[in-house]
């Protein structure tokens, strides 16, 4: 029995002995990109197929060809103005319009070439209106539109910064985009009217927290040629502009005329009823002699018509809607009661040309229609058109001291 047990016990070993010393084949994994070619060109060959089935989409503009329209900005009599900075996928044109106007009335008054941050006011804004809505439970206006008067008004309250400090661009990210943002603000705040959880604290400090992620955490100092500077601080000692001193004007039928009262649109989401109210006539008159005297405008309006074309980067209204002569306060009036005109945008006026078919406007545009034609930000409003869509527009109140001796 033991020598049986020696035996097996010899020849495990020299089983085992030779498993050992044969080399063993060791496999290896890597990292590769996982894909199916047959199933990318199989997607690919799909979303042609789907493609060829839709028809180009047309819609129905003027046709300017023959015409002879502004096609240069450098024939205009301009003045200064920052370059254009796009508002990428924003509905944040108040804000880039309104800024850069500020701008070029910081140059006007002191000679300053400054940059100012638009993502500064534009946080700010958004946190005012979820304050709003919290006070107003839900019934409050909550979207990227607002009034070039609300940049006065954030400003007041939280001050300014350049733009260098504070531009709300991630790194390397080139263009602005909210839609994810406001889509995540939107959420939360439906869900906080459904539940009744009133808390402003709460709400604001989550509604910043999103601002925070998108846009980053805007600052509480910075420094400016060495000197240590807070938003209020620059507003005051760099900026110095009196923003008591912008007045806005509004021609509407619906209100009485000479008189200050609400422009009701739901941009103007708190109400502002600081709006002097003028005939069509005087309310053109006052924005060419403000224009022409040298200062900028900040108009804002619609721009949904078929005479506006971004190609062309022309504004204006064809015959065929209504003839320049008919161009009055009841078709203005009728457009705005029906809502064939919206305030859909905000612009700067930045100069004019006066030709034999009428007086045109230099427009600075920050929108994408804006980067569309051979000069990127521009576009060559004709009056007809600021006539009868552009529904508004700020001005510092000594160009228009005229007008205002109107009022009581």
């Amino acid at each position: 029995m033991k020598k049986n047990i020696i035996l097996f016990v010899l020849i495990f070993f020299s089983i085992n002995n030779i498993i050992i010393s044969q080399e063993i084949d060791r496999h290896h994994g890597k990292f590769i990109e996982s894909k199916s070619e047959f199933r990318e060109d199989m997607t690919k060959t799909a979303k042609e197929f789907k493609t060829l089935e839709k028809e180009p989409k047309l819609r129905f503009k003027m046709d300017y060809e023959g015409l002879d329209l502004p096609n240069d900005p450098k024939v205009f009599t301009s003045y200064w103005h920052n370059d254009l900075v796009s508002q990428g996928l924003t509905g944040t044109c108040w804000c880039f319009s309104s800024t850069s106007f500020f701008e070029s009335e910081i140059y006007r008054q002191t000679n300053q070439k400054l940059k100012l941050s638009i993502m500064h006011t534009a946080y700010w804004e958004a946190v005012e209106k979820a304050r709003r809505y919290v006070s107003e439970r839900g019934d409050s206006h909550f979207s990227q539109g607002s009034e070039a008067n609300a940049t006065i008004r954030i400003w007041k309250k939280y001050g300014v910064v350049p733009y260098d400090i504070y531009s709300g661009l991630k790194e390397g990210q080139q263009y602005h985009d909210h839609g994810q943002m406001w889509k995540e603000m939107n959420t939360y705040l439906k869900h906080i009217k459904a539940t009744s959880n009133w808390n402003e604290t709460v709400v604001l400090s989550t509604i910043k927290s999103i601002l925070n992620h998108y846009l980053g955490e805007p600052p509480t100092s910075f420094k400016v040629d060495g000197k240590k500077m807070t938003p209020h601080k620059y507003l005051e000692k760099i900026v110095k502009l009196n923003i008591d001193n912008y007045v806005d004007i509004l021609s509407l039928m619906e209100n009485p005329y000479y008189s200050i009262g609400e422009y009701n649109v739901p941009d103007n989401w708190w109400h502002n009823s600081n709006y002097y109210n003028v005939p069509l006539d005087d309310f053109m008159i006052a924005l060419k002699n403000a224009v022409k005297m040298g200062y900028t405008v900040g108009i804002g309006g619609d721009v949904s018509e078929a005479g506006i074309s971004a190609h062309n980067e022309v504004a204006m209204i064809p015959s065929f809607d209504i003839p320049s002569q008919y161009i009055e306060e009841n078709a203005r009036q009728f457009r705005f009661s029906n809502r064939s005109t919206t305030d859909d945008h905000g612009i700067h006026i930045v100069g004019y040309q006066d030709r034999d078919d009428g007086t045109w406007f230099l427009i600075k545009d920050s929108g994408s229609g804006g980067h569309t034609g051979p000069h990127p930000g521009y576009y060559f409003y004709h009056e007809d058109y600021v006539k009868l869509k552009m529904m508004i527009f700020i001005v510092h109140k000594d160009a228009v001291k005229d007008l205002l001796r109107n009022f009581d």
